[in-house]
């Protein structure tokens, strides 16, 4: 197995000399964009608005990591918390399982604390109705709305491993203010992952309906957070092994 991680390395790390590959997946991307292939995917019946790529991203992240508070920016129609929760269950079981302590599966320390502006009355209400929504807890309201933020710093004070996923309003303004807010909260060795940076590598008129795109954007927010927030530094190994991802330069890994 060693072997085969070494080998493992060393092709990620040989994709970014790699313009041909990369550039199909470029392609791939504004093709796939235009045709919303991201609404086409589920993860236990919720409906996922990511991309396959990512969702693997995250489990493998999630798995490595193993925090015990993952909080979401964004909800929808809640296929990522729930992607996040049945994640969460899995290391609650193989906690059990390495401990030999029964499982209770209802009862966990472990959450996902999602927050969103609207929460539809649909979508809450399926979420409350999942197997996972015993691990979820949901916050309606700005995600930079200093009651919000103050709320999410209160309920994280109690956990020691967080992990952050920030994937709602794609404004450079709105995600360097949730930055700010919840980047520190990212425990040391995990990650704040920033979703939809692709925007800043698209043609300017895929957008003419939203108030985001190229030089405003998910992207332009990471960049000039890290010029003041040395402790975290892009994985771009997440990137390239993945090739097709919505959030290039947006896997932030808390290094100090």
């Amino acid at each position: 197995m060693s072997d085969f991680a070494q080998e493992r390395q060393d092709r990620i790390e040989a994709v970014s000399g790699n313009h041909h590959l990369r550039e199909r997946a470029a392609e791939f991307m504004r093709s796939s964009l235009l045709s919303q292939y991201s609404y086409n995917f589920a993860w236990m019946s919720r409906p996922i608005i990511q991309y396959p790529q990512d969702m693997v991203a995250m489990q493998e992240l999630i798995w490595d990591v193993r925090p015990d508070l993952i909080i979401e920016t964004g909800i929808a129609h809640g296929g990522s918390l729930i992607l996040s929760a049945s994640m969460l269950a899995l290391l609650d079981m193989v906690d059990a399982i390495e401990s030999g302590v029964s499982l209770d599966p209802v009862k966990s320390d472990r959450k996902v604390l999602g927050i969103d502006i609207d929460i539809r009355a649909h979508n809450y209400a399926a979420i409350e109705a999942h197997p996972m929504a015993s691990r979820i807890e949901m916050i309606e309201g700005s995600s930079v709305a200093s009651e919000v933020v103050s709320r999410v710093c209160e309920i994280a004070a109690d956990y020691e491993n967080v992990l952050v996923c920030l994937d709602s309003n794609h404004t450079h303004a709105h995600v360097l203010a949730e930055l700010e807010a919840y980047a520190p909260l990212t425990s040391v060795g995990s990650y704040c992952v920033v979703f939809d940076t692709v925007v800043e590598d698209m043609p300017s008129d895929m957008f003419p309906d939203r108030p985001w795109g190229p030089g405003d954007n998910p992207k332009t927010a990471v960049l000039e957070y890290l010029k003041s927030h040395r402790e975290f530094a892009i994985d771009k190994a997440v990137q390239d092994k993945l090739l097709i991802t919505v959030a290039p330069d947006g896997f932030l890994k808390r290094i100090s």
